[in-house]
């Protein structure tokens, strides 16, 4: 379905809409990066920042879901993580771990909602195909849906098809969501290089929490479309989200004042 179609649900219908783009440059750090998110979350509900995308490459970090702390292996799992070199930290939205560093491109999306739970599982479907479709115009075969075997696997992840290998899918990009009275966060994470340290992560705490899954499931971008790089997704990804909302331009700096 293309992004036109899908603009025919009710959430990307109603009036025209404006996202200012905030590109940070440089990581804050994981547990700060995370910290942001939600703080900008608080600044949007509350009408101090209007709808936004914030764009980022993280530093290396594991964010593990609530349901994981719970496991018998967590600490082993977090030790693992650290001594691979990612954080490992916890986050408020749902899922399994999933890690990430500086060859990720991180997209989180805010925006003010009177109603932010009433379109929460479409938001999953609509950003899903959206980025699945910038990833197509950039060159990846790319889909929407659950692989078997995927980590933090989930209905809306973003794969793409191996060329050289015939139903060789990769998970690409995981999504996340936090609604909140006023607003809300739509979080993606594109993988789009050097995936062999996150691959080599998530084997180990996974291993540790006792959870099953396939690495062979775990890749990024560039394995399927190899001159790609991070600032040639992000360029897609903004020439597609230009077909939802008119965007803007913001400095980053002023998200702190």
């Amino acid at each position: 379905m293309s992004i036109r179609e899908h603009n025919k649900m009710p959430e990307a219908a109603g009036a025209a809409r404006t996202l200012t783009i905030f590109r940070q440059e440089e990581s804050l750090g994981a547990a700060a990066d995370l910290d942001l998110a939600l703080e900008l979350l608080r600044k949007v509900k509350t009408g101090e920042a209007g709808a936004m995308l914030r764009l980022y490459r993280p530093a290396p970090t594991v964010a593990f879901g609530q349901r994981d702390t719970h496991l018998p292996g967590f600490d082993a799992a977090a030790l693992a993580c650290r001594e691979l070199g990612f954080e490992p930290l916890i986050r408020k939205a749902g899922g399994r771990a999933a890690a990430y560093h500086e060859g990720t491109l991180v997209i989180d999306h805010l925006e003010p909602a009177t109603d932010a739970i009433a379109g929460a599982k479409g938001r999953f479907s609509f950003f899903g195909e959206l980025l699945a479709s910038a990833l197509r115009t950039a060159g990846v075969d790319a889909a929407v849906g659950e692989i078997p075997g995927e980590y933090c696997p989930g209905e809306f992840s973003v794969h793409g098809q191996d060329p050289r290998l015939p139903g060789h899918q990769l998970k690409l990009v995981g999504t996340a969501q936090r609604v909140v009275a006023g607003g809300w966060l739509f979080s993606s994470v594109i993988v789009v290089q050097n995936s062999a340290p996150i691959r080599a992560v998530l084997e180990a705490s996974y291993a540790a929490l006792g959870l099953d899954w396939d690495p062979a499931t775990a890749g990024a971008v560039n394995d399927l479309v190899p001159h790609l790089d991070v600032d040639a997704v992000e360029a897609a990804v903004l020439d597609t989200y230009a077909r939802y909302a008119a965007l803007d331009y913001g400095d980053f700096g002023s998200l702190f004042s």
